[in-house]
C-alpha cells in the first residue's frame, strides 16, 4: 500500500517539475532519482533550528511550519508550507550553515528531499534546475513581502479579516496557537477578532 502511495506521490511531483515548463521529460526523470520520499508523522522534524541545513524538500502532502524560539522559549511562525511547495531554509541550505529556524510538520507529511551534493550534482547536469531554483527563491521573496505588507503593524481584526479573504486554507488546517503566532497575536486576540466579524453586532 505503501509502494502505491509513493508512487503517487511521485507523480505529484513529475507532474509539479513539469508544469514548471522548464524542464524536458527526460530531466525530469534524471531529477527525480535523486528526491527520495520520506514520511513524515505530524510534529516530526524536516529541519531543527542549530543543526546543519542539509536538504532541500518537496512537500507531495502534508504540510510545515517555520519557526524560530524566542528568548521566552515560545515559536515566532514565519510560515506555513503545503503541498506542491519546496520547503527549507534556503540562505543556510545554499552557505551548508545551520538553520536559524526549525520546520516541523503539522500533519502527516510526505516530503521528496534531496541533500547537497546531490543538488549540486544536479544543478550542474541541468541547467533548467536554476530556473526552477530561481522561481522557488522568488516566490519565498514574494511570500516574505506580502507577509509584510499584509499582517505588519495591523490590528488583530485586519490580520484576522485579511486571513478570511486571501489565505483561508490556514482556518481549515492550522491550529489556532500556530495561527496566531504567525499573525504576532495572542490567541485571545485571535478569538476576539474572530467575534468582531462573525458577530458584528457584539460589541
Amino acid at each position: 500500500m505503501i509502494e502505491q502511495k509513493d508512487w503517487e506521490m511521485t507523480d505529484i511531483f513529475e507532474n509539479y517539475l513539469s508544469s514548471t515548463g522548464g524542464l524536458s521529460a527526460e530531466e525530469i526523470n534524471f531529477s527525480v532519482q535523486f528526491f527520495k520520499p520520506i514520511h513524515l508523522k505530524k510534529g516530526d522534524f524536516f529541519i531543527r533550528e542549530d543543526e546543519s541545513c542539509r536538504h532541500i524538500g518537496f512537500i507531495a502532502s502534508g504540510a510545515v511550519k517555520a519557526y524560530a524560539i524566542d528568548k521566552e522559549g515560545k515559536e515566532n511562525i514565519t510560515c506555513f508550507k503545503f503541498e506542491n511547495e519546496f520547503v527549507t531554509s534556503f540562505p543556510e541550505f545554499v552557505a551548508q550553515e545551520k538553520s536559524r529556524r526549525s520546520i516541523r510538520t503539522i500533519e502527516d507529511s510526505i516530503i521528496y528531499r534531496i541533500n547537497y551534493p546531490h543538488y549540486q550534482l544536479l544543478l550542474g547536469q541541468v541547467t533548467a534546475w536554476n530556473g526552477v531554483i530561481k522561481s522557488v527563491m522568488e516566490q519565498e521573496y514574494n511570500q516574505k513581502e506580502r507577509y509584510l505588507l499584509n499582517y505588519n503593524n495591523r490590528a488583530a481584526v485586519d490580520k484576522y479579516r485579511h486571513v478570511l479573504s486571501s489565505e483561508p486554507m490556514l482556518l481549515q488546517r492550522i491550529a489556532t496557537q500556530d495561527l496566531a503566532s504567525y499573525l504576532g497575536i495572542t490567541q485571545r486576540s485571535l478569538t476576539r477578532a474572530k467575534g468582531q466579524i462573525h458577530r458584528p453586532n457584539v460589541l
